[in-house]
């Protein structure tokens, strides 16, 4: 099964919400406004999860809903950028 990395950089974030419209079941708005990847690893002010085949689709539509592009996802097999 082909594993996936979300990255959402937090800092640069902000808050417009599309993302957790598009795929509530992985993101959400949080005190501070900006979104957050649900049950997800932080590293520095970065976030990161790891994801499989059937969850990239809405993914990659939360990402490309992004007006800021701070969601990268990287393919950890080939280590290619997504999007």
């Amino acid at each position: 099964m082909v594993k996936y990395k979300i990255v959402n950089d937090r800092p640069k974030c902000i808050g417009c919400g599309a993302c957790a419209a598009v795929a509530p079941s992985f993101w959400e708005m949080v005190d501070d406004g900006k979104s957050s990847i649900k049950d997800c690893a932080k590293i520095g002010d970065k976030e990161e999860k790891e994801i499989g085949e059937k969850d990239l689709a809405v993914n990659k539509e939360a990402a490309e809903s992004c007006p800021t592009e701070v969601i990268i996802i990287t393919n950890l097999e080939t280590n290619e950028k997504v999007i």
